[in-house]
């Protein structure tokens, strides 16, 4: 387990970038580290894959302190920026990961083994000796994501993984993630704008916000400690005169009633009360990216 305890680190002497916190990765678990930009996500990131020593906190890999043993630790983190950086186009996806291998110490036959194997996980093996630059965008985020598994770490960092790539390419990229957490046991920690992303691959999160964490758990804790009053219901009815003086707000379009509820059963009973009948229901439920922006809105305050 990678655990990180009371961490900051300060730039200037009235910024504080991160500030005392504290978060923890589990082998086989997808984190989530989230936040508006200059919150301090990538400073994190950071700080926990060794780049920066925090100013104050420790950090810890399996036990052992981060800054302690630095050239043992580096086998076991790497990072996967988002985008087409870190990859030199005029080489092939196999002399990349040889160049990659190289920095870690990798030689002969067991790096060949190491790379035909991430090459494989990646679905790129097929296209091992093809020139970079011939790459569409989502075989250069395999590609991208290959490299970061050269050391075979056992904790990733990824940075906006599926930052400008369409949307079939998008849920290419978020399958290996979620391959490589569950089948290959590592921990992931990403940060991300996708809030759908989020909620689809994270079992746990971090809210960060001016350095400081504000919230964590996972998607659905977030949304039931933020409990929004209610659903948005959508109904259409045959007759709408009746409805002044029971909803508090509402919106009326022809036949079509909006209102947020907190009991369907209470309001689908007073409309039958009143002989209204309901001819459609259409229900909005309240999602993470809605709760967030709550959040956010209340920290503001």
């Amino acid at each position: 387990m990678l655990i990180a305890k009371n961490i900051s680190k300060t730039f200037a002497k009235t910024n504080n970038a991160v500030s005392d916190i504290s978060l923890s990765m589990k082998e086989g678990k997808i984190i989530g580290l989230l936040g508006v930009n200059g919150a301090g996500k990538t400073t994190t990131i950071k700080m926990l894959s060794g780049l920066l020593n925090p100013d104050t906190g420790h950090i810890f890999i399996d036990d052992i302190e981060l800054t302690s043993q630095t050239k043992y630790l580096k086998n076991k983190l790497n990072i996967i920026p988002g985008g087409e950086r870190n990859l030199y186009w005029r080489l092939t996806g196999r002399e990349n990961l040889e160049y990659f291998g190289s920095l870690y110490g990798l030689r002969g036959k067991k790096c060949d083994d190491q790379i035909n194997e991430i090459l494989s996980t990646v679905q790129l093996i097929n296209a091992a000796d093809i020139l970079v630059e011939n790459y569409s965008k989502g075989m250069k985020q395999r590609l991208q994501i290959a490299r970061g598994l050269i050391n075979d770490p056992t904790y990733i960092f990824l940075d906006e993984p599926t930052l400008g790539l369409d949307i079939l390419i998008a849920k290419e990229v978020r399958q290996h993630l979620k391959h490589l957490a569950v089948d290959k046991q590592k921990g992931i920690l990403l940060t991300s704008h996708y809030i759908r992303e989020v909620e689809e691959l994270c079992d746990y999160i971090y809210v960060l916000d001016a350095g400081n964490i504000i919230f964590e758990g996972t998607p659905t804790q977030l949304n039931q400690q933020l409990t929004i009053d209610s659903d948005v219901v959508s109904l259409t009815v045959d007759d709408t005169t009746k409805i002044v003086g029971f909803f508090k707000q509402y919106v009326v379009s022809e036949n079509e009633l909006t209102i947020s509820v907190e009991s369907l059963q209470a309001t689908l009973a007073h409309l039958s009360s009143e002989n209204i009948s309901v001819l459609d229901i259409k229900i909005t439920r309240h999602t993470l990216e809605d709760s967030l922006v709550t959040l956010f809105k209340e920290t503001a305050k």
